[in-house]
C-alpha cells in the first residue's frame, strides 16, 4: 500500500491532555514573548525599535502557525473542510499586516488575533475531538497576547 492511498481517521483518539512534550515547548515558546515585552521597557530608545520588530515578528511566526494548524486538520480529515480550510488563511493575512503597522498598533492587533485564534479553535477543536488541547491553547494564548499588549504599551 502506498502512502497516496493510505487514508488516516478524521478524528484522532480523545487525549485527556496534550502530551508532556507539547506542553514543554508550548511553555518554552513563550520566552520570546516575555523577553521581548520586557526589553521594549528595559533597552535603550535606540534599540527599542529592533525589539518591538522581533517581538512583532515573532507574535506573527506564532499566528501564522496556529492558522496552518486548521489546514492540517482539514488535510487529515481527506473531504472538503470549508471552515478549516477558510479560517486557516485568515491569521497569516492578519499578522503579515501587524508586522508591517507601526509597533504600538501591529503588537495590539497580533495579540487580539492571538485571542482570536483562541476563540475559533475553541468551536472547531471540539469538533476535531480535540478539546483536551483547549486548556494548554488558552494559557499560551493568553500569556503571549499579554505580552503584546505589553509591549504596545512600551513602544
Amino acid at each position: 500500500m502506498s502512502l497516496a492511498t493510505t487514508r488516516l481517521p478524521a478524528v484522532a483518539p480523545t487525549l485527556a491532555e496534550p502530551p508532556r512534550l507539547a506542553r514543554q515547548l508550548g511553555a518554552a515558546g513563550l520566552i520570546p514573548f516575555v523577553l521581548g515585552a520586557a526589553l521594549i521597557w528595559l533597552v535603550y530608545p535606540e534599540a527599542q525599535t529592533w525589539v518591538t520588530l522581533a517581538l512583532a515578528g515573532y507574535a506573527a511566526c506564532v499566528v501564522a502557525f496556529l492558522g496552518g494548524v486548521h489546514w492540517g486538520l482539514a488535510m487529515r480529515a481527506g473531504r472538503d473542510e470549508p471552515a478549516h480550510f477558510g479560517w486557516a488563511v485568515v491569521p497569516p493575512l492578519v499578522a503579515a499586516l501587524g508586522v508591517l503597522m507601526p509597533a504600538y498598533a501591529g503588537l495590539v492587533l497580533l495579540g487580539a488575533m492571538l485571542l482570536a485564534c483562541y476563540a475559533v479553535d475553541r468551536r472547531l477543536f471540539a469538533e476535531q475531538g480535540l478539546a483536551a488541547w483547549l486548556t494548554l491553547r488558552f494559557r499560551l494564548s493568553t500569556v503571549a497576547a499579554l505580552c503584546c499588549f505589553i509591549g504596545a504599551a512600551g513602544s
